[in-house]
Protein backbone atom coordinates (compact mmCIF):
# COMPACT_ATOMS: atom_id res chain seq x y z
CA UNK A 1 0.00 0.00 0.00
CA UNK A 2 2.84 1.93 0.66
CA UNK A 3 4.43 1.47 -2.47
CA UNK A 4 1.48 2.74 -4.46
CA UNK A 5 0.92 5.98 -2.83
CA UNK A 6 4.99 6.56 -3.31
CA UNK A 7 4.24 5.53 -7.26
CA UNK A 8 1.26 7.80 -7.68
CA UNK A 9 2.48 11.23 -7.83
CA UNK A 10 5.13 9.92 -10.61
CA UNK A 11 1.93 8.48 -12.31
CA UNK A 12 0.19 11.57 -12.28
CA UNK A 13 3.28 13.68 -13.09
CA UNK A 14 4.78 11.27 -15.91
CA UNK A 15 2.56 12.64 -18.36
CA UNK A 16 4.02 15.86 -18.45
CA UNK A 17 7.13 15.16 -16.88
CA UNK A 18 7.62 13.49 -20.49
CA UNK A 19 5.79 15.89 -22.68
CA UNK A 20 8.21 18.47 -20.85
CA UNK A 21 11.30 15.86 -21.97
CA UNK A 22 10.21 15.64 -25.41
CA UNK A 23 8.97 19.39 -25.98
CA UNK A 24 11.71 21.14 -24.16
CA UNK A 25 14.62 19.10 -22.87
CA UNK A 26 15.37 17.14 -25.78
CA UNK A 27 15.22 20.10 -28.48
CA UNK A 28 17.47 22.11 -26.12
CA UNK A 29 20.08 19.09 -25.89
CA UNK A 30 20.24 19.32 -29.60
CA UNK A 31 20.33 22.39 -30.26
CA UNK A 32 23.39 22.62 -27.47
CA UNK A 33 24.76 19.71 -29.77
CA UNK A 34 24.38 21.27 -32.91
CA UNK A 35 26.39 24.79 -31.68
CA UNK A 36 29.81 22.20 -31.43
CA UNK A 37 29.51 21.62 -35.10
CA UNK A 38 31.68 23.40 -37.59
CA UNK A 39 29.67 24.87 -40.99
CA UNK A 40 31.27 25.94 -43.97
CA UNK A 41 28.89 27.64 -46.54
CA UNK A 42 30.56 25.25 -49.39
CA UNK A 43 29.58 22.09 -47.79
CA UNK A 44 27.20 22.85 -44.96
CA UNK A 45 27.55 21.35 -41.31
CA UNK A 46 30.09 19.19 -40.59
CA UNK A 47 30.88 16.55 -38.41
CA UNK A 48 33.91 17.99 -36.34
CA UNK A 49 34.08 19.58 -32.90
CA UNK A 50 34.71 23.40 -32.69
CA UNK A 51 34.09 25.68 -30.04
CA UNK A 52 34.75 28.70 -32.70
CA UNK A 53 31.27 29.39 -32.36
CA UNK A 54 31.29 30.34 -29.10
CA UNK A 55 34.46 32.88 -29.67
CA UNK A 56 32.74 34.54 -32.28
CA UNK A 57 29.73 35.23 -30.42
CA UNK A 58 31.74 36.10 -27.18
CA UNK A 59 34.56 38.33 -28.83
CA UNK A 60 32.38 39.85 -32.10
CA UNK A 61 31.39 43.59 -31.15
CA UNK A 62 28.48 43.19 -33.74
CA UNK A 63 26.89 40.20 -31.90
CA UNK A 64 27.52 41.88 -28.29
CA UNK A 65 26.35 44.82 -29.40
CA UNK A 66 22.74 43.04 -30.20
CA UNK A 67 22.77 41.21 -27.22
CA UNK A 68 23.34 44.44 -25.35
CA UNK A 69 20.48 46.20 -27.05
CA UNK A 70 18.22 43.08 -26.59
CA UNK A 71 19.21 43.24 -22.60
CA UNK A 72 18.67 47.10 -22.31
CA UNK A 73 15.30 47.13 -24.38
CA UNK A 74 14.37 44.05 -22.07
CA UNK A 75 15.02 45.59 -18.88
CA UNK A 76 13.82 48.81 -20.09
CA UNK A 77 10.72 47.68 -20.70
CA UNK A 78 10.52 45.46 -17.73
CA UNK A 79 10.98 48.62 -15.36
CA UNK A 80 8.10 50.27 -17.48
CA UNK A 81 5.87 47.68 -16.82
CA UNK A 82 6.47 47.49 -13.04
CA UNK A 83 6.08 51.43 -13.11
CA UNK A 84 3.05 51.17 -14.97
CA UNK A 85 1.47 47.57 -13.38
CA UNK A 86 1.46 48.43 -9.75
CA UNK A 87 -0.78 51.16 -9.68
CA UNK A 88 -3.25 49.12 -11.83
CA UNK A 89 -3.20 46.26 -9.77
CA UNK A 90 -3.27 48.04 -6.59
CA UNK A 91 -6.87 50.30 -8.18
CA UNK A 92 -7.74 46.53 -9.77
CA UNK A 93 -7.26 45.17 -6.27
CA UNK A 94 -9.51 48.23 -4.10
CA UNK A 95 -12.23 48.13 -7.17
CA UNK A 96 -15.81 46.53 -6.26
CA UNK A 97 -17.87 43.99 -8.55
CA UNK A 98 -18.62 44.38 -11.71
CA UNK A 99 -16.16 47.30 -12.31
CA UNK A 100 -13.50 44.89 -11.33
CA UNK A 101 -13.81 42.49 -13.66
CA UNK A 102 -14.35 45.21 -16.56
CA UNK A 103 -11.07 46.37 -15.63
CA UNK A 104 -9.64 43.36 -15.48
CA UNK A 105 -11.56 42.77 -18.89
CA UNK A 106 -9.31 45.50 -20.55
CA UNK A 107 -6.07 44.29 -19.06
CA UNK A 108 -6.74 40.94 -20.58
CA UNK A 109 -8.14 41.85 -23.68
CA UNK A 110 -5.16 42.91 -25.76
CA UNK A 111 -3.91 39.24 -24.95
CA UNK A 112 -6.57 38.04 -27.38
CA UNK A 113 -5.12 39.83 -30.38
CA UNK A 114 -2.47 37.82 -31.83
CA UNK A 115 1.06 39.83 -31.19
CA UNK A 116 1.58 40.40 -34.99
CA UNK A 117 -1.61 41.75 -35.30
CA UNK A 118 -0.38 44.41 -32.57
CA UNK A 119 2.69 45.22 -34.50
CA UNK A 120 1.44 45.96 -37.41
CA UNK A 121 -0.48 48.69 -35.75
CA UNK A 122 1.56 50.25 -33.73
CA UNK A 123 3.67 50.29 -37.16
CA UNK A 124 0.89 51.93 -38.57
CA UNK A 125 0.91 54.86 -35.38
CA UNK A 126 3.85 55.29 -35.10
CA UNK A 127 5.04 55.77 -38.83
CA UNK A 128 5.44 59.20 -40.55
CA UNK A 129 2.22 59.65 -41.39
CA UNK A 130 0.59 57.51 -38.35
CA UNK A 131 -1.59 58.97 -35.86
CA UNK A 132 1.22 59.67 -33.31
CA UNK A 133 2.96 62.26 -35.68
CA UNK A 134 -0.25 64.29 -37.16
CA UNK A 135 -0.82 64.81 -33.32
CA UNK A 136 2.92 65.86 -32.99
CA UNK A 137 2.89 68.08 -35.88
CA UNK A 138 -0.66 69.88 -34.28
CA UNK A 139 1.09 70.68 -31.53
CA UNK A 140 4.51 71.83 -33.58
CA UNK A 141 6.51 69.04 -32.51
CA UNK A 142 6.84 66.68 -35.43
CA UNK A 143 7.53 65.14 -37.19
CA UNK A 144 9.17 62.35 -35.33
CA UNK A 145 11.13 59.12 -36.50
CA UNK A 146 9.47 56.60 -34.18
CA UNK A 147 8.86 54.00 -36.69
CA UNK A 148 12.46 51.08 -36.56
CA UNK A 149 13.60 52.91 -33.51
CA UNK A 150 14.32 51.13 -29.84
CA UNK A 151 11.56 53.69 -28.68
CA UNK A 152 9.06 51.84 -30.93
CA UNK A 153 10.23 48.43 -29.82
CA UNK A 154 9.86 49.56 -26.39
CA UNK A 155 6.49 50.55 -27.32
CA UNK A 156 5.14 47.79 -28.50
CA UNK A 157 6.97 45.44 -25.61
CA UNK A 158 4.90 47.64 -22.75
CA UNK A 159 1.37 46.92 -24.48
CA UNK A 160 2.02 43.42 -24.76
CA UNK A 161 3.97 42.67 -21.89
CA UNK A 162 1.17 44.66 -19.51
CA UNK A 163 -0.98 42.36 -18.81
CA UNK A 164 2.00 39.53 -17.59
CA UNK A 165 3.11 42.65 -14.34
CA UNK A 166 -0.37 43.02 -13.24
CA UNK A 167 -2.03 39.93 -12.66
CA UNK A 168 0.92 38.82 -10.56
CA UNK A 169 0.81 42.21 -8.59
CA UNK A 170 -3.09 42.12 -8.71
CA UNK A 171 -2.76 38.55 -7.37
CA UNK A 172 -0.43 38.99 -4.27
CA UNK A 173 -2.14 41.95 -3.47
CA UNK A 174 -5.65 39.93 -3.56
CA UNK A 175 -4.07 38.14 0.11
CA UNK A 176 -3.67 41.66 1.61
CA UNK A 177 -6.21 42.27 4.04
CA UNK A 178 -7.63 45.60 3.71
CA UNK A 179 -8.28 46.01 7.13
CA UNK A 180 -4.25 46.08 7.67
CA UNK A 181 -3.84 48.95 5.90
CA UNK A 182 -7.06 50.64 7.48
CA UNK A 183 -5.79 50.01 11.08
CA UNK A 184 -2.40 51.77 10.11
CA UNK A 185 -4.05 54.98 8.94
CA UNK A 186 -6.03 54.40 12.13
CA UNK A 187 -3.01 54.24 14.50
CA UNK A 188 -1.88 57.81 12.70
CA UNK A 189 0.15 56.69 9.68
CA UNK A 190 -0.16 58.51 6.05
CA UNK A 191 -1.69 57.30 3.24
CA UNK A 192 1.90 57.44 1.44
CA UNK A 193 3.42 55.59 5.23
CA UNK A 194 0.74 52.66 5.00
CA UNK A 195 1.20 52.55 1.43
CA UNK A 196 5.30 52.03 1.53
CA UNK A 197 5.29 50.09 4.72
CA UNK A 198 2.56 47.59 4.34
CA UNK A 199 0.81 47.58 0.71
CA UNK A 200 4.90 47.71 -0.82
CA UNK A 201 5.99 45.02 0.82
CA UNK A 202 3.27 42.03 -0.33
CA UNK A 203 3.83 43.78 -3.84
CA UNK A 204 7.05 43.27 -4.05
CA UNK A 205 6.49 39.06 -4.67
CA UNK A 206 3.71 39.81 -7.58
CA UNK A 207 6.48 42.38 -9.09
CA UNK A 208 9.10 39.85 -8.80
CA UNK A 209 7.06 37.33 -10.51
CA UNK A 210 6.19 39.71 -13.02
CA UNK A 211 9.31 41.13 -13.67
CA UNK A 212 10.67 37.73 -14.30
CA UNK A 213 8.40 36.95 -17.28
CA UNK A 214 8.17 40.05 -18.61
CA UNK A 215 11.87 40.69 -19.02
CA UNK A 216 12.26 36.87 -20.41
CA UNK A 217 9.51 37.49 -23.09
CA UNK A 218 10.79 40.31 -23.74
CA UNK A 219 14.20 39.22 -24.13
CA UNK A 220 13.30 36.78 -26.39
CA UNK A 221 10.69 38.65 -28.30
CA UNK A 222 10.80 38.29 -31.93
CA UNK A 223 7.55 39.47 -34.09
CA UNK A 224 8.03 43.15 -32.18
CA UNK A 225 11.12 43.75 -32.62
CA UNK A 226 11.09 42.17 -36.56
CA UNK A 227 8.19 44.10 -37.67
CA UNK A 228 8.75 47.59 -35.74
CA UNK A 229 12.95 47.47 -35.44
CA UNK A 230 14.04 46.85 -38.71
CA UNK A 231 16.36 44.56 -40.61
CA UNK A 232 19.21 46.96 -39.37
CA UNK A 233 17.72 47.43 -35.87
CA UNK A 234 18.41 43.51 -34.51
CA UNK A 235 17.79 42.30 -31.29
CA UNK A 236 18.95 38.34 -30.40
CA UNK A 237 15.63 36.27 -31.89
CA UNK A 238 15.91 38.00 -34.88
CA UNK A 239 19.64 37.16 -35.58
CA UNK A 240 19.19 33.77 -34.79
CA UNK A 241 16.69 33.95 -37.26
CA UNK A 242 18.75 35.55 -39.69
CA UNK A 243 21.24 32.83 -39.20
CA UNK A 244 18.91 29.69 -39.49
CA UNK A 245 16.84 30.87 -42.44
CA UNK A 246 18.60 33.30 -44.29
CA UNK A 247 22.47 33.13 -43.70
CA UNK A 248 21.80 28.77 -43.04
CA UNK A 249 24.26 28.76 -40.84
CA UNK A 250 22.44 26.47 -38.27
CA UNK A 251 25.34 26.09 -35.87
CA UNK A 252 26.01 29.41 -35.37
CA UNK A 253 21.99 30.17 -34.78
CA UNK A 254 22.45 27.62 -32.21
CA UNK A 255 25.15 29.19 -30.20
CA UNK A 256 23.84 32.61 -30.60
CA UNK A 257 20.42 30.77 -28.82
CA UNK A 258 22.40 28.88 -25.84
CA UNK A 259 24.11 32.47 -24.89
CA UNK A 260 21.11 33.96 -25.03
CA UNK A 261 19.63 31.67 -22.98
CA UNK A 262 22.72 31.39 -20.50
CA UNK A 263 22.54 35.17 -19.90
CA UNK A 264 19.06 35.41 -19.53
CA UNK A 265 18.67 32.31 -17.16
CA UNK A 266 21.94 33.97 -15.05
CA UNK A 267 20.22 37.60 -15.16
CA UNK A 268 17.19 36.20 -13.74
CA UNK A 269 18.11 33.97 -10.65
CA UNK A 270 20.57 36.64 -9.81
CA UNK A 271 17.47 39.30 -9.59
CA UNK A 272 15.25 36.18 -8.50
CA UNK A 273 17.80 35.76 -5.26
CA UNK A 274 18.23 39.58 -4.40
CA UNK A 275 14.05 40.50 -4.51
CA UNK A 276 13.01 37.60 -2.65
CA UNK A 277 15.26 38.48 -0.12
CA UNK A 278 14.38 41.79 0.53
CA UNK A 279 10.69 40.68 0.46
CA UNK A 280 11.66 37.52 2.78
CA UNK A 281 12.92 40.52 5.27
CA UNK A 282 10.17 43.24 4.57
CA UNK A 283 7.18 40.34 5.19
CA UNK A 284 9.37 38.93 8.00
Amino acid sequence: MTGRKGAMPWLLAGPNLLLFTVMVIVPLILTVALSFRVYDYSTGIGDAITLDNYVKVITDPYYLEIFWRTLKIAAITTAICALIGMPEAYILSRMREPWRSVFLLVIIGPLLVSVVVRAFGWSMLLGPTGLVNAALQLVGLGPVRLLYTETAIVIALVHVMLPFMVIPVWTALQKLDPMVEAAARTLGASRFTSFRRIVMPQATIGILSGSLIVFGLSASAFAIPGLLGGRRLKMAATLVYDEYLQELNWPLGATIAIVVLVANLAIMVTYNRIVESRARKALG
